[in-house]
């Protein structure tokens, strides 16, 4: 990223590093441990779990069909690999179909607004259509809070993760000397951001409709929002709208998600920060350390009225409770939607932690434990954690309650494959030696979650490749997590074991606590992504024709222990070298065999995932497809054709023969 990143309406919002510790890098730790290979000149970790754990090439075994018959493998990846490509279409194997499914602007509550092609809809039509920029959801069976087996009707809720101002507009926003002057383009493209809610029904002939439902809803980035948590009530949480601490309005760049066990929704605000300005001579930590600027992504704060000044977080009054200077503290945050009560308020749990969450991922619930769950931080050198709840999981009775009282946790990769799990507690004996030691001090725990990544480096958390998506094996508890690549890095360690890593890979663990709750794990690599000259699969060997893939993003498990990995490259990668377009694979665990399954349009992401219970449709999010396109040339015009804006969608994915996907 170059210094126009400081301009308004910069790019995709990736934000600028902004740690600055001297905490190790996962590369150096791949590189101090002894489980090091020399391929092609990279320094790469062998592929087996330490400890008596199995191989990956080692780990499957071969299935007995029919009683007295020789053991032989079952194919778990039946279908022929599709090729890299580069055309402005959905490529699926053969067998298989994809069709577009509620783009962008479509009309799903209220007036039901019709979509304008030529994107004239008012800020009013997108808060009642869906937003922009589709990523993480989640399908809930509408029995979700009982068997959750019906697979032909229930909610879809979605993401939508940032914007692009010039196609949102007819002709791109309208700024006026470095200023924004329309307050309904603000307004709209505040409405276009959050989170939609979404009944669907699928047809006797298979195909899937919007029904037009009360459940049906739009959470903006102008929804009201409780707080819970250590950090509700904190003086940190005061604004002009919430002088209590106690509140906030809306959520932003909503990147990756999760779903509780007891069925409502979480979307997670990752790179939040750009969205704000602070202009104050010298930044206060929970600010600096979050990488704010004197000017904010889009421009919201140049516009007057309080719904926009809120983005401006200088201090301008005598008191916090009169200005905006904490507002960024009230986002960073999982918050929880009930999909099923649209009346309901959105929570954000303060006690998961602040900063750049890709996404949350529970680990297997066991009734009588607590619970365990993980998120990373999507940021260059950023880290990864784990929250232990306090309460145990009581399953019919739990609720998002579990989410505000417990534990949070952040990942020490240790050169000899162990790692530690290294509490961010004020009241924890060691994390009281490290402030000490680092001469940095807390008030109080809401402090601590308000400043988690200060936290991290204080304890000497290990400085991750930007950890993305995560994903929990159905069977074996095992985590895996993407480092989708990192430019920057300067020397490798050993769960980062390129320097710089341009392409990522996949790393994994498992807990050596029963039921996840320990603070001690083992951990390895599982994929090396790149081209063939310096990569490797699970099985060790260089990727082929058939899963050569750069920058792994979404990651997702289907009920049989298949993990599905989705990419998200960008720039050079997209438009030259071996990859093609972004895609999604399949990988087996079991075998280490893994084929790309499908390949999405021009400049698209490729970006969440979620299947009905009977696994007959598959639902795949596209995500700024022709990114970097103008109001009048267009890099890509998926889905809808020539000479038509592109739009963000969601793809259904059947089988031709209607069985299952896999």
């Amino acid at each position: 990223m170059t210094d126009d990143s400081q301009n308004i309406l910069f790019g995709n919002g990736d934000e600028l590093p902004s740690n600055h510790s001297a905490n190790p890098h996962i590369q150096d730790v791949i590189n101090q441990g002894r489980r090091k290979v020399v391929a092609s000149g990279a320094a790469f970790g062998a592929l087996a779990f330490l400890g008596g754990l199995p191989s990956i090439a080692g780990a499957a075994e071969p299935a007995k069909i029919g009683s007295g018959q020789p053991f032989q493998l079952r194919n778990r990846l039946p279908f022929a690999a599709v090729p890299v490509t580069r055309a402005d279409t959905i490529t699926v194997p053969a067998g298989f179909s994809a069709k577009t499914f509620i783009p962008w602007g479509t009309p799903i509550c209220g007036s039901y607004p019709a979509f304008l092609e030529d994107a004239s809809n008012s800020a009013e039509d997108q808060a009642q259509q869906t937003g922009m920029h589709h990523d993480g959801m989640h399908f809930f069976p509408m029995d979700a809070r009982f068997k959750g087996r019906k697979s032909d009707h229930g909610l879809l809720v979605l993401n939508h993760e940032y914007i692009d101002a010039p196609l949102l507009h007819p002709s791109g926003p309208t700024v006026v000397n470095g200023k924004r002057v329309d307050a309904d383009e603000v307004r709209k493209e505040i409405n276009a951001h959050g989170v939609s809610v979404v009944e669907v029904r699928r047809g006797p002939q298979g195909d899937w409709s919007v029904l037009p439902s009360a459940r049906n809803r739009r959470i903006t980035g102008a929804t009201p929002m409780h707080i819970e948590g250590p950090a509700r009530g904190h003086e940190l949480m005061q604004t002009r709208y919430s002088p209590s601490g106690t509140s906030t309005r809306g959520t932003l760049n909503n990147c990756s998600n999760g779903y509780t066990p007891w069925g409502t929704y979480l979307t997670c605000e990752e790179n939040w920060a750009g969205y704000f300005a602070a202009d104050d001579a010298e930044l206060p930590r929970h600010l600096e350390r979050y990488g704010l600027r004197s000017s904010g992504r889009y421009g919201w704060e140049t516009v007057r009225g309080d719904e926009f000044e809120r983005f401006d977080a200088t201090a301008t009054a005598a008191d916090a409770r009169a200005d905006y200077r904490n507002e960024p503290n009230t986002f960073g945050w999982i918050v929880e939607i009930d999909p099923f009560d649209p009346d309901s308020t959105p929570v954000k749990h303060t006690a998961l932690g602040r900063f750049g969450h890709e996404g949350l991922v529970f680990a297997p619930t066991k009734p009588g434990w607590p619970l365990v769950c993980y998120s990373g931080d999507d940021s260059q050198n950023e880290y990864i954690y784990k929250y232990i709840s306090r309460d145990k999981y009581r399953p019919q009775r739990s609720d998002g309650r579990l989410l505000d009282d417990g534990t949070l946790y952040v990942a020490r990769f240790n050169p000899d494959g162990s790692g530690d799990w290294l509490a961010l507690d004020i009241e924890d004996a060691a994390f009281q030696q490290a402030c000490a030691a680092a001469n940095v001090s807390f008030a109080d725990q809401g402090e601590v979650l308000i400043n988690t990544r200060l936290a991290a480096d204080v304890v000497g958390a290990t400085k991750m490749d930007r950890p993305e998506w995560g994903a929990v094996h159905p069977d074996t508890g095992e985590v895996y997590f993407t480092l989708t690549n990192n430019s920057s890095r300067q020397e490798a360690d050993a769960a980062n074991p390129r320097a710089p890593n341009p392409t990522g890979h996949i790393i994994r663990w498992r807990e050596e606590g029963k039921n996840q709750v320990g603070t001690r794990f083992q951990w390895d690599l599982y994929l090396l992504a790149g081209p063939q000259s310096d990569s490797r699969d699970p099985r060790g060997r260089p990727l082929t024709d058939e899963n050569i893939m750069a920058s792994p993003d979404g990651l997702w498990f289907d009920e049989e222990g298949r993990l599905w990995i989705q990419t998200d490259m960008s720039g050079s990668q997209l438009r030259s070298g071996p990859f093609g377009n972004n895609q999604m694979l399949v990988s087996d665990p079991k075998s280490g065999e893994t084929k790309r399954f499908l390949v999405g349009p021009k400049g698209a992401e490729v970006t969440g995932i979620t299947a009905t219970p009977d696994f007959r449709t598959l639902f795949v999010n596209i995500q700024h497809p022709g990114e970097g396109s103008t109001p009048t040339e267009y890099t890509s015009t998926w889905p809808d054709g020539p000479g038509r804006r592109p739009r963000s969608a969601t793809v259904i994915i059947t089988r031709d023969d209607g069985k299952r996907i896999l």
